[in-house]
């Protein structure tokens, strides 16, 4: 791995826990405007605890080292998770402003994941 492919991948990574990180907190925490968001869309308010702890455990999984199998998990999660608020957002007809957050994720995730170094990945040696 480059030395520039190891730079975006932890930039990429680094910016995509954080952002997940602290809306896996704003969920669990189920702030007024995450309620209300998750209202206007439709969902259940519980589905805001279950998204708040996998984003969290997704965070933990991808900055750990191994357990290429695991990363991979918290890496599709993060992508349905992220493309299901953009879907969400774009049938309610919403402001752009609302892709913001999800776009900028989901753009993370794939770049994140498409870094990532081969010790990082799903192999015989690391596979869980």
């Amino acid at each position: 791995m480059t030395k520039k492919n190891k730079i975006i991948y932890w930039i990429a990574t680094l910016w995509l826990a954080l952002g997940m990180l602290s809306t896996g907190i704003v969920q669990l925490l189920k702030l007024k405007q995450e309620a209300d968001m998750m209202t206007k869309l439709g969902y259940p308010l519980y589905l805001l605890t279950l998204l708040g702890v996998w984003k969290i455990l997704g965070v933990i999984a991808i900055l750990v080292p191994k357990f290429g199998l695991v990363k991979e998990w918290a890496y599709a999660g993060f992508f349905f998770a992220m493309s299901g608020a953009v879907f969400s957002h774009f049938a309610l007809g919403d402001a752009a402003k609302d892709f913001f957050g999800p776009v900028l994720l989901l753009v993370l995730t794939f770049v994140s994941w498409y870094f990532r170094p081969a010790d990082r990945k799903v192999s015989p040696a690391n596979n869980l």
